[in-house]
């Protein structure tokens, strides 16, 4: 059965990083393919009988970007194995990265109106709008304050997991960096006791036994943990109905370094045990921040 992964996102959010590691990973790989090929390349890919095709495709592709979501239901016919992966960022972290490469947005001349180019801000918006309602269908990976390594990490292991109807993800993250952008669904953890102001526990983590030990004996995140676990256990199926491929549940702290990274760990230990393999992401620096899968 043929593999393919279809990366789309906002220009400078890290597809050409995503589209190295697949091909490092020994997919096929074409970037900036025009939509309108997109469908005959992917039909003649399985006809041919490759194991493993990757596709980058963004608002520099001619062609109608609302076409994509009927071609790629149209190749899941097929019998393809595809993915589609939309990466995005916030808009100063796309500035930031444009300042640095000092490269110019692929919408600059098309936006470029009496001889006069359009600014940076004005193509960032263009262009999500452009992109709005493909990013709306897909599964979204928040690229802010992720380095080019832990991206990699991640898109690695999101398609190398075993194929499910539906792929659940549970993510730490702190507050003070901001919500994910990726998030479905969001719990806010900052109400229970917080191993923080104990000196001892303080420079562990959610994942050391000693900070394990200290939440679990609180009533408190007792409550807590079974509330979103029953949530979730409840609405999952109507979820997976919706046709939905992805469910990412984020749970945030102030840190994101004790409360949000125990809370995951023992949802994803819970709901491996029912669905095979669960993924886990610590955006916070937790030794290192990375993505994983939970296996039963």
């Amino acid at each position: 059965m043929l593999r393919a992964v279809l990366i789309t996102g906002i220009s400078g959010s890290g597809k050409s990083v995503a589209l190295r590691m697949l091909e490092d990973a020994g997919y096929t790989c074409v970037d900036n393919l025009p939509v309108r090929f997109l469908h005959e390349f992917v039909a003649n890919a399985h006809t041919d009988g490759l194991s493993r095709v990757a596709v980058a495709v963004d608002a520099r592709s001619p062609g109608a970007i609302a076409d994509i979501p009927r071609i790629v239901l149209a190749l899941k016919r097929l019998g393809v194995q595809l993915r589609v992966v939309f990466l995005d960022a916030n808009t100063t972290t796309i500035v930031q990265r444009y300042s640095e490469t000092r490269r110019r947005h692929p919408l600059t001349e098309r936006l470029d109106t009496e001889g006069r180019p359009a600014s940076l801000h004005d193509c960032i918006l263009a262009e999500r709008q452009l992109l709005g309602p493909l990013r709306e269908q897909e599964h979204v990976i928040d690229t802010s304050g992720l380095t080019a390594g832990q991206l990699r990490q991640w898109v690695r292991d999101l398609v190398d997991a075993e194929p499910h109807p539906l792929v659940l993800t549970f993510e730490s993250f702190a507050y003070k960096s901001g919500v994910p952008l990726g998030a479905d669904l969001v719990f806010d953890a900052r109400c229970l006791p917080n191993p923080f102001y104990d000196p001892v526990l303080r420079p562990l983590t959610g994942r050391d036994e000693a900070v394990a030990n200290w939440l679990a004996k609180s009533p408190l995140v007792h409550e807590f943990l079974a509330d979103i676990e029953g949530f979730v256990a409840r609405w999952l199926p109507r979820y997976a109905q919706d046709t939905r491929a992805y469910l990412t549940v984020a749970i945030g702290c102030t840190g994101g370094q004790h409360r949000s990274v125990y809370l995951v760990e023992r949802l994803a230990e819970a709901f491996g045990k029912h669905r095979g393999a669960v993924l886990i992401r610590h955006r916070a620096q937790v030794g290192a921040a990375f993505l994983r899968a939970v296996e039963a």
